[in-house]
């Protein structure tokens, strides 16, 4: 007997969901970064900050509560003026905002600082928080929009940090079961460790099947549905929605979702041909778990989805 929504609502808001407490911790640790690494940017640099913005699945609210397998970060967007973005690096920024953060914790180790392709991050043991600080150069001329640097190859791509929470808000508003369908993609992602299929193509592919197929159906079926398309398409497919401006280049990426902010951006780029495959046999796996748990009403199946804490109902 497949699953109610009732009972996927109820195991969505009890373990997967972040709960409102932690939502509010986690706000009051990335406020107190801010406050102070704004401060120090303005003391100690030439780095004029126009903007700061929370980012990415915690502004979204597509984020999952921490476990073991589940880690939690935030993305906090920093928007620089006064920067030429055709020669400007990340490279330097990140350096310097690295430099900052491990000023203003002198008492946490150098572990807990990375220098990642686009962001600084810096990791609170206690809470278990991880913060990316993403430098993104604004452009002057388009409210919210601003561009990225890798500091590995030194391309740049254009970004609307806003604009993506807006995307999300409109698939939310548009279907009400849109996050918990994101969020149970997700634990299953983490769950088989397919590392390469991140957050924000999750997003995307869901998004996708919303505006192409629309909301019928319960979310049992809709999240069995997610991973059949995934099986079935191969991925193979270029995704891009109504948001995106024309002209949209032709990619030869193994995988295509075109980012709906930015139509020059890939944002499945770096998904190799042998990562799309593992993908692909992993949605393939998981559909016929999902087919025969949601059959059998077999508990145990759901687990091996979700994990052990799987349940749909008070203890």
């Amino acid at each position: 007997m497949p699953l109610t929504n009732t009972q996927l609502q109820y195991y969505d808001s009890n373990l997967l969901r972040l709960p409102a407490d932690k939502r509010k911790e986690y706000h009051a640790q990335v406020d107190r970064l801010v406050q102070n690494l704004c401060r120090n940017v303005r003391d100690k640099t030439e780095i004029t900050v126009t903007r700061v913005i929370k980012a990415g699945s915690f502004a979204k609210f597509t984020i999952l509560r921490k476990t073991s397998e589940d880690p939690v970060d935030v993305d906090v967007v920093f928007y620089i003026s006064g920067k030429d973005a055709g020669t400007e690096t990340l490279d330097h920024l990140n350096t310097q905002l690295y430099d900052l953060l491990i000023a203003q914790y002198p008492t946490k180790s150098v572990e807990d600082f990375q220098i990642q392709r686009k962001a600084a991050t810096v990791t609170f043991v206690g809470s278990g928080l991880s913060v990316d600080i993403v430098p993104v150069i604004e452009d002057e001329t388009r409210e919210g929009y601003g561009w990225q640097y890798d500091i590995h190859d030194g391309t740049k791509v254009e970004t609307c940090a806003p604009c993506q929470i807006k995307f999300v808000r409109d698939r939310k508003n548009a279907d009400a079961d849109f996050r918990t369908l994101v969020r149970l993609a997700k634990k299953w992602r983490n769950r088989v460790e397919l590392k390469p299929l991140k957050s924000f193509a999750i997003e995307l592919i869901m998004a996708h099947l919303l505006d192409t197929r629309g909301k019928q159906g319960s979310i049992e079926q809709r999240f069995r549905d997610f991973l059949l398309y995934v099986a079935q398409s191969g991925l193979k497919e270029a995704i891009s929605f109504r948001e995106n401006t024309t002209p949209v280049p032709q990619f030869t990426d193994p995988v295509v979702i075109i980012d709906p902010v930015c139509s020059s951006n890939n944002v499945a780029s770096r998904i190799s041909e042998a990562e799309r495959q593992e993908i692909v046999v992993a949605a393939g796996d998981a559909w016929e778990i999902a087919n025969f748990a949601s059959a059998e009403n077999d508990v145990a199946a759901w687990k091996e989805l979700f994990g052990p804490r799987f349940r749909t109902e008070d203890l």
